[in-house]
């Protein structure tokens, strides 16, 4: 099972390696429906790491 920090860091690095590799969202500079979808991603799981980081204290 993924830790919070885990899935964070996977979809940050999910999120970065499309936004260098989609031609829409490196070269136009506008982000398509699949960044949108990962960003989404990427925030609700660092929303979930800081929740369980509030947790522990």
């Amino acid at each position: 099972m993924h830790t919070p920090e885990d899935a964070l860091q996977e979809t940050r690095a999910a999120y970065e390696e499309h936004a260098r590799t989609c031609r829409q969202c490196h070269v136009d500079m506008s982000p398509c429906a699949v960044s949108k979808l990962l960003l989404r991603a990427y925030n609700n799981a660092r929303r979930v790491q800081a929740r369980a980081g509030s947790a522990l204290r």
